[in-house]
């Protein structure tokens, strides 16, 4: 990229509550990058949830949004791309013309613009959070950080010379101390690429020689190598590098430069164990939903993640997989600072079909996939980006699922995958294709988690057993029934009632086989889950779009029954309670000598959902006292 002009700041704005079109009247403005929420845009929402925070100013349909720019004579006719970092589903016109729209829900939208003229042009872009391609699951979710409108991330036009590179991707090779770098070259002309790196974290800082290679146009692949004694990155020592792309012409002349933050690191599945540079690591991990109430959108800036990310590893944690959700590119720059492993996971909750089953829905699905290589495709540099997940809670098709797994891995060899998040509930199966496992049972009995909800009975030993120190889930995992060679056969056809968010749903349990053993990590599925009483005092810190009026309504439940003077003595007794129990949990999970990692749900309150009160923080990530 050559230069770039910011589009941040104040644009003109127009709720489009009868879906008008472009014909509306502009009659308002609103500053960007934000919300129609967060400015306290349209009508107040006079309904009030119980089950979640309430989003005061919530407006569902097409907003308008619509800036003059300015265009330098110097850029004139220059290759021009529109960059929209995270919004919702988009339409964009240049000069009333209307150029394209974009859906992903996970990643920036780009468009191409045609060569501009100098002088002022009028940029208007649609932006509507209804009617996406899939639910969406937490990205969308109102129990967590709302179905918001808006654009929350980076704006801006991105102007480049004649030639420049695109989908750049870097392969690290540990063996070899060395960076695969494969891009694509769009120009007429042969050009030269020069290549240089400079760790930047470490007190062993150092730079890498520059080394040029000559590239043509099209898809093109160079190793550059680093150094015998180079750096690598791990949770411990997260050490990054600067890439500089430098792209010239025969002449000298700079036609493109682009830097990258590079992490050598090789993270694998070895048998039962995750390893990073060839040692084993356990996964100390959190769900994350994006909750954010102060704004009701997941922040775009990297020093906010480092605060964010930095509390989670104060406590222990090294692993974040977010539900349903993949984060802004901030997150990933941050883990790849503080050494966090991080599992997006694609915004699906429900079942995969096949093309004959009834309700099939192949828009849906192609979309979901599409998401997926989006996601590789945008965050897959980052060194803190190593694992993936294809949903939450699916079912269906177990075929469809592994064929899924089967082209991602094809297309992205660096990060691991698996077929998503607790699938398959009761009757889960490990697929071809997977490179781990998370879930919370292996069959009805075999249970590797400490509590479950009525609806996934048998419960746990933290709700049925004496509190202990020799619990582990070893003999869950692989059961000593396996050693002494007794078959293992498991409950086959039939319908099941599951957990579904916070209803209960009933499904076809399929044909199941006999008992299996798990060959791969094996991660404990959305642990803990103790809640606690609501703390009252901490109703007035929801001082931004999402209100806690399910808090007030608790609390004039219990002054009606005339215990309101109790309300502290609840919170803090609860309190103890969960953190026994999640004592009691956790120091299972780290006996257990064949299990690979957990994941909570969660270090911090989740809000929504029947409001789960289930963390140690609160959800703004400050201690509970």
């Amino acid at each position: 990229m050559q230069t770039k002009i910011s589009l941040e700041g104040e644009w003109k704005l127009q709720l489009d509550e009868g879906n008008q079109g472009l014909a509306l009247p502009f009659t308002d403005v609103i500053t960007l990058p934000g919300t129609t929420s967060y400015a306290r845009k349209g009508s107040k929402n006079e309904d009030v949830l119980v089950s979640a925070l309430t989003d005061e100013y919530l407006f569902e349909g097409q907003v308008w949004y619509s800036k003059e720019v300015v265009i330098p004579e110097e850029l004139a006719g220059k290759v021009c791309f529109l960059y929209l970092e995270r919004t919702r589903l988009t339409t964009l016109w240049l000069d009333n013309q209307e150029i394209g729209s974009r859906n992903s829900l996970n990643t920036p939208h780009i468009y191409e613009l045609p060569q501009l003229q100098p002088g002022n042009h009028t940029l208007t872009i649609r932006v509507d959070n209804t009617g996406y391609p899939t639910k969406g699951g937490h990205l969308t979710s109102q129990d967590t950080q709302t179905n918001w409108n808006g654009i929350t991330g980076r704006m801006e036009l991105q102007f480049y010379g004649e030639s420049r590179l695109s989908g750049i991707r870097l392969d690290p090779d540990l063996s070899a101390r060395s960076v695969r770098i494969t891009a694509t070259l769009d120009s007429r002309n042969e050009s030269i690429l020069t290549v240089s790196a400079q760790s930047f974290n470490s007190d062993n800082a150092h730079a890498v020689d520059q080394r040029e290679y000559p590239v043509s146009p099209g898809s093109f692949s160079v190793n550059y190598e680093l150094c015998q004694d180079a750096l690598l990155w791990s949770e411990g020592a997260p050490n990054l590098y600067n890439i500089n792309l430098v792209l010239k012409d025969s002449d000298g002349y700079i036609m493109d430069q682009q830097e990258l933050v590079f992490g050598l690191k090789e993270f694998r599945a070895e048998g039962d164990k995750f390893t990073i540079n060839g040692e084993k690591t356990f996964l100390r991990g959190k769900h994350d939903g994006l909750i954010f109430p102060l704004t009701g959108y997941a922040p775009t800036d990297v020093e906010e993640w480092v605060r964010i990310l930095g509390i989670s590893k104060s406590y222990g944690i090294n692993h974040y997989r977010f539900h349903t959700c993949c984060p802004p590119e901030a997150a990933f720059t941050a883990a790849d600072m503080l050494g966090i492993y991080m599992q997006p996971e694609l915004p699906f909750w429900g079942t995969i079909t096949e093309e004959t089953d009834e309700g099939h829905n192949q828009a849906e699905q192609n979309y979901l996939i599409s998401e997926g290589y989006a996601i590789l495709q945008a965050f897959g540099n980052h060194p803190s980006f190593v694992m993936m997940s294809l949903g939450n809670e699916l079912w269906g098709s177990k075929a469809k699922i592994d064929s899924f797994l089967k082209d991602y891995k094809a297309f992205d060899n660096r990060i691991l995958y698996t077929q998503g998040s607790n699938n398959h509930q009761w009757v889960p199966e490990i697929l071809e294709h997977d490179d781990f496992f998370s879930g919370v049972r292996f069959s009805r009995d075999r249970l590797f988690r400490g509590s479950y909800a009525m609806c996934d009975a048998p419960l746990g030993h933290v709700q049925i057993d004496l509190p202990g120190t020799m619990k582990d889930y070893d003999d869950q995992i692989v059961p000593q029934d396996f050693f002494n060679g007794e078959g293992m056969e498991a409950a086959a056809g039939g319908e099941i009632q599951i957990q579904y968010g916070t209803e209960a749903k009933t499904v076809k349990a399929g044909d199941a086989s006999a008992e299996w053993i798990p060959h791969i990590p094996v991660i404990s599925h959305e642990i803990g889950q103790y809640a606690t009483y609501p703390n009252y005092e901490e109703i007035d810190k929801y001082n931004g779009p999402l209100k806690a009026e399910n808090f007030k309504i608790f609390r004039e439940r219990l002054e009606s029954k005339g215990l309101g003077h109790l309300a502290a003595k609840y919170f803090e007794s609860s309190g103890q309670l969960a953190v026994a129990c999640y004592k009691e949990e956790l120091e299972a999970a780290f006996r257990s000598r064949r299990l690979a990692g957990f994941q909570l749900l969660d270090l911090q309150d989740f809000s929504g959902q029947g409001t789960a009160l289930v963390g140690v923080l609160d959800a703004f990530m400050d201690p509970k006292e």
